[in-house]
């Protein structure tokens, strides 16, 4: 690669640092600004730049262990520098040791810092030559810091799943979420298997790999695609960008032909297309136009025209829909800990206050909301966290505080999906207690943690409940 992109790389990290510019939407629009430079230097960037952020706490480790000053305490250039070299020597195999060393002098010497070469050398080889062997926390006797080094992840969040998981079930989850996410496509539910076989046929012609969900059939994992505006059906509206998890709780909310929908906080606005192709009329709203424009135009290629899209804030009460929608979608706001693959620095910006005040936001919007659902109607409750106190543990405090009741999912997800669901909640709340116990079970079956690592599906979360009749 040319020195070129690699320092177009270390700008789009320094002004990560210095504006707290969440990666996804800088590293889009570096690439999108570099849209003339070739395949292969535009996939370099986009690798490297995703794997520094991803792996920032590994890479700090190793760094905190060969340099002789720690990492908080370089310039943050020389930060930003030895951060992406390092990850190129441990996760880039076709990129030669000595190329890694010698781009991250000269990239030093470029920038002003010529004296700083010798340090920028010296901890590069020495990782270099160790990366076969580099050290990690020992697994037996400090479980949470061997993981939270190897899926650089933030101590405090390995040892809350820890807690919540056990060892074995929190390992797979954080390898889950440093796997490769490829984009989800979902298809029209109302298109047949005959011409949603022709558009998968078609996009493959083009080039692109696509992976049949194993929970739906009308989602696919699509990669070797940067754009896909451009993509076989995308202009006549055959699909939308959606995973399979969000497709999946819309399915469990069992919506009907006659049914009035409101979707509370509607962006992206995968949700409220998947219950426009089911549903009589939906209402999908969210607190800013910026957010309903893009929902909005996404409908007009889907060609959906029973959606009335406002700009509403959750948090306050419309009389006028109290007791008169048969099912209410609440996807609410959430710390996003579920999809820590896609966006990878969520991780670094979550806090245990954060957590707290997100929960308060979340008890705001539930408070206002679920009047809507009239007497017998349902309330689809979901989040794409992993964190009991948004999920579980906020279920129980609506089952709690108001007329709500939980609803099986058993046969309102697909079997193989219930199957595991089940494993998991055995292995998490033991068999026998679950038998004893059916308040306990009733809890268990209205809801579902997907976990990235054990299911095919982002860590998402969504229960089923009803309102009482009377």
């Amino acid at each position: 690669m040319t020195e070129n992109s690699r320092e177009l790389i270390l700008d789009a990290l320094l002004e990560m640092e210095r504006n707290r510019e969440y990666s996804s939407k800088l590293i889009r629009a570096v690439l999108d600004k570099y849209h003339y430079l070739d395949t292969q230097e535009r996939s370099f960037m986009k690798r490297v730049l995703e794997g520094t952020v991803e792996r920032q706490i590994e890479l700090d480790f190793y760094l905190n262990h060969f340099s002789t000053v720690p990492v908080n305490k370089m310039k943050p250039l020389i930060r930003c520098l030895m951060r992406m070299s390092v990850y190129q020597l441990l996760y880039m195999d076709a990129v030669p040791d000595s190329a890694v060393c010698n781009e991250a002098c000269k990239l030093a010497q470029k920038r002003k810092f010529s004296n700083l070469k010798g340090f920028v050398n010296g901890v590069l080889r020495k990782i270099a030559r160790e990366k076969e062997q580099l050290p990690l926390p020992d697994r037996e006797t400090n479980a949470g810091q061997y993981l939270s080094v190897k899926y650089s992840m933030p101590l405090w969040l390995v040892e809350k799943w820890l807690t919540q998981y056990g060892m074995e079930r929190t390992e797979s989850l954080l390898e889950g979420l440093l796997q490769i996410h490829p984009v989800s496509l979902r298809f029209r539910s109302d298109l047949s298997e005959k011409k949603r076989r022709e558009y998968v046929t078609a996009m493959e012609e083009h080039g692109v790999e696509l992976q049949q969900s194993r929970y739906l059939p009308y989602v696919y994992t699509a990669t070797n695609t940067d754009y896909i505006g451009e993509l076989p059906g995308f202009a006549e509206g055959a699909f939308v960008v959606q995973d399979v998890s969000s497709a999946l709780a819309v399915e469990a909310a069992g919506i009907g032909p006659e049914d009035f929908v409101l979707d509370a906080c509607a962006a992206p606005g995968g949700k409220t297309m998947l219950a426009a192709e089911k549903a009589r009329k939906v209402l999908s709203r969210d607190v800013s136009y910026e957010k309903l424009d893009y929902i909005q135009e996404n409908l007009e290629r889907m060609q959906l025209s029973n959606v009335d899209t406002q700009v509403y804030d959750a948090r306050c009460v419309d009389k006028q829909y109290v007791e008169s929608v048969d099912v209410l979608l609440l996807d609410v706001p959430c710390s996003g800990l579920g999809i820590i693959g896609k966006k990878r620095d969520i991780k670094y910006n979550v806090s245990p206050e954060s957590l707290i005040s997100i929960a308060q936001l979340q008890k705001e919007i539930i408070t206002s909301s679920w009047e809507y659902v009239r007497p017998g109607g349902f309330l689809l409750y979901s989040t794409c966290t992993i964190h009991a106190a948004e999920n579980r543990e906020m279920v129980q405090w609506m089952l709690e505080h108001f007329p709500l009741e939980p609803v099986s999912l058993e046969g309102r997800i697909p079997e193989l999906l219930w199957k595991e669901k089940k494993m998991i909640d055995s292995e998490l709340y033991g068999q026998a207690r679950l038998e004893e116990d059916a308040e306990t079970e009733a809890l268990n079956n209205c809801m579902i943690q997907l976990l990235p690592g054990t299911m095919e599906a982002d860590g998402f979360f969504f229960a089923l409940l009803r309102r009482k009749k009377g």
